[in-house]
């Protein structure tokens, strides 16, 4: 019956959440810095946003030396010998998970560009996607551009900036300011090029980028303020959406790139990608998480024993819950911390156990309760159908399961990694019915409304609960 509803459940995939492309850092010192270890710690602090691959590129002594290979951070730095071949004054990195492009070694960031002495000139690292990054890449290819990447659209932004360099006298502020009048999407870019970095973000400031200082002539850029956190950083501000930053021996330089601009961060970055420790656009994004399980309570009264939060970002929306209720919380479901994201399993009945091995119960604390479980989110339905299984099993007397968040019905082409349109359970399937699929005793959502008032106002991206995107994708 279930595959029957949701065809996603006979594929390969076995992850029942939004993935983010990707987390994005750099780092500009005017002397040789230790940019091993600091673009390291800057990359694992971001490992949640992507895990699939990481790379990095360092400028030492005017030449620009890159590192990429599958996996995870620390996995990747562990293979590198000599550590302070690394050493330079300036670096950029990127941890991966794929959206446009596939899962190609020649998709891993940076992509670097090469003069016709092999010498590295340029390198890039991007976070988000371009709605048409095609159409420029077939116009480049016809002007003679040649691509490593397979449909990368993080290429496409990089030979962009090479061609505008070169009509330019490799002027990087004006290449870029060049670059963005042609592309459309959702970015957020670190340049190493010429002992300098560049960063900007896209009109509608999309996908998050910040910057900080590690001391007074040190530079940090980071997808998160965990990033900049991570190497003894302090948080100075946000890009503002159509920003560009650049940071050479001098100084460092602001300009906007385009007037029209319009604050449109992605809602999903307090909901579930960010990490919560991290601000972003100075919001607190636990604060955000736990007022939402204090508006659920609101919405929604139950009485209940328990409540109980789906590891990890479902936790501080839970213990919200609990504060408002007066319902006690307890940590029940027990996370392995040391299982991926990467698992394949061809058969579906693997496919359910595998939540077994994400997550398990404390049985004795179940049995014969009154049980509100709440998680971040609920996109498939299969890791929430899974998890009320097993809390029957032990002996739960009633389940009531609240989502952090708003129905998700539709799709993300914005930098997210999700599924059609017609894998969302809740498109095109009341509530009532998602109930009774998941086998709950009652089930509700955050509401549009609230979720806009713990936020603070309207002037986010909620295309994935309203169909409705600051962008729209051309056909």
């Amino acid at each position: 019956m279930i595959s029957k509803l949701f065809p996603i459940f006979n594929k390969k995939k076995s992850s029942d959440k939004f993935h983010e492309e990707c987390g994005i850092f750099g780092i500009y010192s005017p002397k040789k810095v230790d940019t091993f270890s600091l673009i390291q710690f800057g990359l694992f602090a971001l490992q949640h946003r992507g895990q699939e691959a990481c790379g990095f590129s360092v400028l030492r002594d005017g030449f620009i030396l890159s590192h990429k290979s599958e996996g995870l951070v620390l996995d990747s730095f562990r293979k590198i010998s000599n550590s302070e071949y690394y050493h330079g004054n300036a670096a950029i990195g990127h941890t991966r998970y794929s959206t446009e492009g596939g899962q190609s070694k020649k998709n891993i960031q940076p992509f670097f560009g090469e003069d016709s002495y092999g010498k590295s000139t340029i390198s890039i690292v991007h976070n988000g996607n371009l709605i048409n990054a095609q159409k420029i890449r077939k116009h480049l290819e016809s002007e003679g551009v040649t691509f490593i990447s397979e449909h990368s659209d993080s290429e496409v932004i990089l030979r962009l900036i090479q061609k505008y360099l070169s009509e330019h006298n490799n002027n990087l502020e004006i290449a870029i300011q060049k670059t963005t009048i042609d592309i459309q999407g959702a970015y957020s870019v670190i340049v190493l090029m010429d002992n300098k970095i560049a960063a900007f973000r896209d009109p509608n400031g999309i996908r998050p980028l910040c910057y900080g200082m590690l001391n007074e002539k040190t530079y940090i850029f980071s997808s998160e303020t965990c990033g900049i956190d991570s190497v003894g950083g302090y948080y100075i501000r946000d890009l503002f959406p159509g920003e560009m930053a650049i940071v050479d021996q001098k100084s460092i330089r602001f300009s906007l790139l385009k007037k029209n601009t319009k604050r449109r961060i992605c809602s999903f970055e307090y909901i579930y990608f960010s990490r919560p420790d991290s601000l972003i656009e100075n919001i607190n994004v636990y604060e955000i998480r736990e007022k939402s399980g204090e508006k659920l309570y609101e919405q929604h009264p139950v009485e209940a024993d328990v409540v109980i939060g789906v590891p990890d970002s479902g936790v501080p929306a839970s213990i919200g819950y609990s504060k408002a209720s007066g319902i006690p919380f307890k940590p029940i479901l027990v996370k392995n911390k040391y299982i991926g994201r990467s698992f394949i399993i061809p058969k579906q009945e693997m496919r359910e156990k595998m939540v077994n091995l994400k997550l398990n119960s404390i049985l004795n604390e179940i049995r014969g309760k009154r049980i509100v479980i709440i998680d971040d989110s609920i996109v498939r339905g299969t890791t929430s159908r899974r998890l009320v299984y097993i809390l029957r099993k032990a002996g739960a007397k009633e389940i009531h399961f609240r989502s952090a968040s708003p129905p998700i019905i539709a799709p993300c082409y914005l930098g997210v990694d999700t599924p059609s349109r017609k894998d969302l359970i809740s498109y095109n399937i009341d509530k009532e019915k998602i109930a009774k699929i998941l086998d709950v005793d009652s089930l509700e959502f955050l509401s549009m409304t609230n979720l806009i008032d713990i936020l603070g106002g309207k002037n986010y991206c909620f295309g994935c609960f309203t169909g409705n995107y600051p962008i729209r994708k051309k056909k």
